[in-house]
């Protein structure tokens, strides 16, 4: 056969293969998705309670998808650092993002200028889990429930301290959340970070302080701090005897620490659909379940579309509570 009869039979094939597929036979012939290792960048450190997380799911995707998947951690710099890095990665699958609430849905209102635009530069793959946070006193303080705290807040203006993580955290802008929906008069004092929280909580510098799960549920096991109420709309399996903010008067009470991972805008869709079913398969594991409840929360999952409405849904809730707040940093 000569060559221009095999460029004729080359060409015939193609046109056959798209009129019955769509899809040009030289992009059908390229290998499938995963062909290679894949990533997980996470802008905490090694060792943490996000780090784990990712290290657990990077495990199961790795069986899901026939393929390695591993973590890579990018600390620093408010969660800037591994958003850029993800943000500018190549838009092919290999390198995602596992970020949080904070990251996604309070830095846009907490900071004037960001490297990154958590709804333009991502695709919401899936939402991971739903973590809540529950509202803890030093032992000595004489409250057993939250509306004995907001009485005693309310006879003790300005005499009480709480603690957080940071200015602009979850736990920082729940308390102020609270502080304006019951009127206290409660004095913030940032940390660097939430085990330097909890143990001055522990040894009575400061009076309270909102935490999740992860952070303080080993403590109020042992008996070194107390439990007040947590942060959820109805009680959770792992916490059943402690009331929600909603069931001791205050109505529409409700704060979320969450993680989900992320792709960089422009990753085709089949892959984002293919991670999409793999992690929704995972959160339906009953041991991956248990390891969620563990850790003070509640797996997640559904849909890409249902994870971006939730987190435009999140960045709405908290813009006002920051600027209420006054929380700002350049």
């Amino acid at each position: 056969m000569t060559r221009s009869s095999l460029t004729r039979r080359r060409l015939l094939c193609e046109s056959l293969a798209f009129a019955v597929t769509g899809v040009p036979l030289a992009a059908s012939a390229q290998p499938s998705w995963p062909a290679r290792p894949v990533r997980i960048l996470t802008g905490t450190p090694a060792g943490d309670s996000t780090d784990a997380s990712a290290r657990q799911i990077a495990q199961r995707l790795s069986t899901a998808l026939g393929q390695s998947v591993y973590v890579e951690n990018r600390p620093g710099a408010h969660g800037f650092i591994v958003a850029e890095a993800v943000k500018s990665a190549p838009k092919d699958g290999y390198t995602l993002l596992m970020s949080s609430g904070g990251q996604m849905a309070i830095n846009p209102s907490l900071y004037k200028k960001m490297p990154y635009d958590p709804v333009k530069d991502f695709v919401p793959v899936t939402q991971i889990n739903n973590g809540f946070l529950y509202l803890a006193v030093n032992n000595a303080l004489p409250v057993k429930d939250v509306k004995e705290f907001i009485a005693y807040a309310k006879a003790n203006p300005g005499k009480l301290s709480y603690g957080s993580g940071g200015s602009g955290t979850t736990q920082h802008l729940t308390m102020e959340m609270l502080k304006k929906r019951a009127d206290l008069d409660i004095a913030h004092i940032p940390y660097r970070g939430s085990p330097l929280v909890v143990q001055d909580l522990i040894g009575g510098q400061i009076a309270c302080a909102f935490d999740a799960g992860a952070s303080i549920l080993p403590h109020a096991r042992q008996g070194k701090v107390r439990l007040l109420g947590i942060t959820s709309p109805t009680r959770l399996a792992s916490t059943s005897e402690l009331a929600t903010f909603q069931e001791q008067g205050l109505p529409g009470f409700e704060a979320r620490v969450w993680s989900g991972l992320f792709a960089p805008t422009g990753t085709p869709q089949p892959v984002v659909a293919r991670l999409n079913a793999a992690m929704n398969q995972m959160l339906r594991e009953p041991d991956f379940i248990a390891f969620v409840r563990s850790n003070g929360g509640e797996p997640a999952g559904g849909s890409s579309e249902e994870f971006g409405r939730f987190l435009s849904s999140e960045i709405a809730k908290w813009a006002p509570v920051v600027r209420d707040s006054g929380a700002q940093v350049d």
